[in-house]
């Protein structure tokens, strides 16, 4: 009996090495899953480009890709290193070494030489000219919902931006992370224009493009938390509940929080201490239209509200720049 039972356990131990080892292989050899990139040329038409610029801004293209004065309130973009990509810092416990990529079209360092397609491949299922996975902080999972006629307008705009010549090493990412990410990448397919008949739905589509729930969290609860030299910040409840989140907020208060900033677009950021460190697109997000608020809150107000306190900016004392004192 005792031998029948071994042999048996043998029998299971073998399937499951070999269902690992497959499970394995299929990571290897078979992922990404990826298309050939569509033999496109997007014809840079004006319309084309003041919807590509609309959209950079809307998807935050800057707040990875860009060097940043952090010195200065929500780190307006250096314009000489616009686009040019940026090393992530060690205090965001990313699983390696990652830098953003130069997405200006120079063409050694940049993305000059990449097709049309090419750019469209990567922006919407995260596989480069190479055939290699994006790290998915880059958000295609988003973007992969962006409408074709959309993804085109990014890339004629790109094609326009000053080309920078800026390195930077290809990812460097710790195991197991190294071979996961080759799960993420999905082909996207044909995306029609989205459906923004109303208010909710120009919403939906608009929160989906900005990538809100992946600072906030699938919930909008907010808690998530970004690490950079010398402080911590976390990402605020923008669900509906009236004592942790955004309730109170009427409409127009909701444009209102956003327009402030305007002033600070127009004539400069001030300068910011750590207190008011903040990674929260201000600076993009209030150049949006007043309309394109009202529709982001209609639809963030279809979520549940969350009863979750956040402290924004954990360790200092509010409206100063120095750590709390310990009791």
């Amino acid at each position: 009996m005792m031998r029948i039972a071994l042999k048996v356990l043998g029998y299971v131990l073998g399937l499951a090495i070999l269902l690992a080892g497959g499970a394995l292989g299929y990571v290897l050899l078979a992922l990404p899953q990826k298309t050939q990139a569509a033999p496109l040329r997007i014809e840079r038409t004006p319309e084309r480009l003041a919807r590509g610029e609309y959209l950079v801004r809307l998807a935050d293209c800057d707040g990875c890709h860009s060097e940043r004065d952090f010195t200065r309130f929500d780190g307006p973009v250096v314009p000489r290193g616009r686009l040019a990509g940026v090393e992530m810092p060690k205090e965001m416990g990313l699983p390696g070494t990652v830098s953003s990529a130069n997405i200006t079209p120079d063409a050694e360092t940049g993305i000059g030489t990449w097709t049309d397609g090419e750019i469209v491949r990567a922006i919407r299922e995260g596989v480069d000219k190479d055939g290699r996975t994006l790290f998915p902080m880059m958000p295609y999972e988003s973007f992969r919902n962006m409408a074709d006629e959309d993804v085109y307008s990014v890339v004629a705009y790109l094609r326009t931006i000053a080309p920078v010549k800026r390195y930077h090493p290809k990812p460097k990412l710790d195991f197991p992370a190294s071979l996961m990410i080759n799960l993420t990448p999905k082909p996207a397919g044909t995306v029609p224009p989205p459906d923004v008949s109303t208010k909710l739905k120009r919403g939906k589509y608009l929160v989906t493009i900005a990538g809100c729930q992946g600072c906030h969290t699938a919930t909008l609860a907010g808690g998530d938390k970004f690490g950079f030299p010398g402080v911590t910040v976390v990402s605020a409840n923008i669900t509906p509940d009236t004592h942790a989140g955004i309730g109170k907020l009427s409409e127009q208060d909701f444009v209102n929080k956003f327009a402030q900033y305007r002033d600070y677009v127009a004539n400069g950021s001030p300068k910011a201490g750590l207190s008011s460190f903040t990674v929260m697109p201000w600076l993009q997000f209030c150049q949006l239209p007043d309309d394109d608020l009202r529709a982001i809150y209609t639809y963030i107000h279809t979520f549940p509200p969350v009863n979750k306190p956040v402290e924004t900016h954990p360790g200092f004392d509010k409206g100063l720049d120095k750590p709390k004192e310990k009791s």
